[in-house]
């Protein structure tokens, strides 16, 4: 979602790796998320793949194209995970919830949705 369309007036940086496993507080491990997909994916950096049920690492935004792993669906409105990595991706940052369609929709009346694939 775009910030300017977000119920919190920011994003927050979230550590692709968090702290606790690890990871570092710098640029590369740094990404933009909206506080709800962040609180969903949490400290998880793995999760099993509903079709498969194995393990895989979750989306990484530095090193995975979105296209590769995301589609939208026809009308627009939820996010499809495409591989192993983005059905996981988004069984834990539930980018589909109520809220976030609901705005998908006023977005889309605003021209606003849906983004450019590389975003």
């Amino acid at each position: 979602m775009p910030q300017s369309h977000s119920l919190i007036p920011r994003h927050s940086v979230d550590h692709i790796v968090p702290v606790c496993q690890g990871g570092r507080t710098e640029f590369k491990n740094a990404a933009l998320a909206c506080q709800g997909c962040n609180n969903y994916k949490s400290s998880q950096t793995k999760s099993p793949d509903p079709l498969t049920d194995a393990p895989v690492r979750l989306f990484h935004p530095r090193k995975d194209r979105w296209g590769d792993h995301f589609a939208w669906s026809q009308d627009f409105l939820r996010i499809e995970g495409l591989t192993a990595i983005g059905r996981a991706t988004v069984a834990v940052m539930e980018p589909n919830r109520e809220g976030l369609i609901n705005l998908r929709r006023a977005l889309i009346l605003d021209g606003a949705h849906p983004p450019p694939v590389d975003e």
